[in-house]
């Protein structure tokens, strides 16, 4: 194999060398894998315990919380455009042993997407109630939402930042930071979903609203420990004062890589509420079952989380290191143990789809809709893990457009298309429109299945 390397080193331990590269065996994948999946599995069960606990309020308070919850990740868009060109720009300097250039990228990507994150959040918290009511709920649910939006919104300035450390210490090679970063917030927000949610500890009972200001005060925690641990100067990465200067040539590299990511991730969300609407025909029930679905169905996307992450990591470094053959055998590697992991899960899921939707909530019409999501989206449980990964090693090689252009044709021209058949045209039942997930991930994987087996990307410069 071209660049073979004299002593195969993992990327968590020390910098790569030019010479030397990144190695892509099973344990070096898993060792930048397992530490991603077990951060979104604690994130999925704060979702759970968090769905659990609303639920207990009615159907109403889940749709109040579901529809906040997609107006929170359309703008968490913020998140990505920086997340992306960070992790990308400091694993192909870390590849090229540049680490004072990688710690410079993280110090520049802290203090935008700190700012871009105050300015989006402010037309959200003052037009949250006409935001929320777009979705087509009804009224009383909108005012629960509402409330739920303007709280909720004070916690992304402070996960944007915690989010692009993460971010940066994966490119760098260290994956055992980002969760115990996670862990504390996650362990904090559960206490507070408990403490606001419910009005215990003597604080008085908020409902959805206690939801809200649980992740706001908890993000905010995590933000501090995430800077301090910077500052200590006991990471791979170091946070000085000096990094923390403007630098223009910076933010404009990160941001060039970052953008397209986050349009496509505002169109996805965009797309998402058109979804909704979609699903909104059906009535409350639906929304509901929709997004009990969801949360249900993102344990079984934590493998293509964490393999995407890897991918990332090891397409930059090895790109870095002017290793593009192995950069490429990485990004398949991962792709196929995602692939085995997420089926399987996906299978389990199906089986036990019943059960678990009866754990949640007891409403058959609610129920009936749960199982039939769940079993569309276990379905496609090999195609997303396919997206996720490839995706996360296109971006890793900061090719961040093509990724966008799969969005539009899959999403919009595959999903929404159907969903509009199903709708408006043939009048079907609600399980023909969770139905159109499948056809979507099935496209978008071919699609970026092709594009890193083109290597085109292996020659983007960033």
């Amino acid at each position: 194999m071209e660049g073979e390397p004299s002593t195969l080193i993992l990327a968590a331990e020390r910098p790569v060398t030019r010479t030397g590269g990144v190695t892509h065996s099973r344990g070096v994948i898993w060792s930048l894998a397992w530490p991603v999946i077990i951060m979104m599995l604690s994130e999925s069960l704060v979702g759970l315990v968090d769905m659990l606990f609303v639920a207990r309020l009615g159907a109403s308070s889940v749709a109040a919380v579901g529809v906040g919850a997609q107006i929170l990740g359309g703008v968490a868009v913020t998140m990505t455009a920086v997340g992306t060109g960070t992790l990308a720009l400091v694993a192909r300097a870390i590849g090229a042993s540049r680490i004072a250039e990688a710690e410079r990228v993280m110090g520049q990507s802290i203090i935008v997407a700190a700012l871009l994150a105050a300015l989006v959040i402010v037309p959200v918290i003052l037009f949250a109630e006409p935001l929320v009511r777009a979705f087509g709920i009804e009224p009383h649910v909108v005012e629960l939402g509402a409330g739920f939006v303007r709280i909720v919104m004070f916690s992304i300035p402070a996960s944007a930042v915690i989010f692009v450390i993460a971010s940066g210490l994966r490119g760098a090679g260290d994956p055992s930071t980002p969760p115990v970063i996670g862990l504390t917030v996650n362990a904090l927000n559960v206490a507070g979903n408990y403490v606001f949610i419910f009005g215990k500890l003597g604080m008085p009972a908020m409902g959805v609203r206690g939801s809200g200001l649980a992740t706001a005060l908890a993000f905010s925690a995590g933000m501090a420990l995430a800077l301090f641990l910077l500052a200590s100067r006991r990471l791979r990465l170091r946070l000085d004062w000096g990094d923390l200067r403007l630098h223009g040539e910076t933010i404009r590299r990160v941001l060039a890589i970052g953008y397209p990511a986050a349009a496509e991730q505002l169109l996805m969300q965009f797309g998402f509420f058109v979804y909704l609407l979609f699903a909104a025909r059906y009535g409350t029930d639906a929304i509901a079952a929709y997004f009990i679905g969801v949360r249900i169905l993102a344990l079984s996307f934590l493998p293509g989380f964490g393999f995407a992450a890897a991918a990332s990591a090891l397409v930059g470094q090895n790109l870095g290191a002017g290793l593009p053959r192995r950069a490429e055998s990485a990004g398949w590697h991962a792709t196929w143990m995602s692939v085995a992991l997420m089926s399987t899960t996906g299978i389990v899921i199906f089986i036990f789809a019943e059960p678990i939707a009866h754990f949640f909530v007891d409403t058959p019409a609610v129920v009936a809709g749960t199982v039939a999501f769940i079993h569309m989206l276990a379905a496609s449980q090999p195609f997303m893990a396919m997206d996720f990964t490839i995706g996360g090693a296109l971006r890793g090689a900061g090719d961040t457009r093509f990724p966008l252009l799969t969005v539009l044709i899959a999403f919009y021209g595959c999903r929404l298309g159907m969903s509009l058949l199903v709708v408006e045209v043939l009048h079907l039942s609600l399980s023909w429109l969770w139905a159109a997930i499948i056809g979507d991930y099935v496209v978008r994987a071919s699609l970026k299945a092709w594009r890193f087996k083109r290597g085109d990307w292996q020659s983007i410069a960033v």
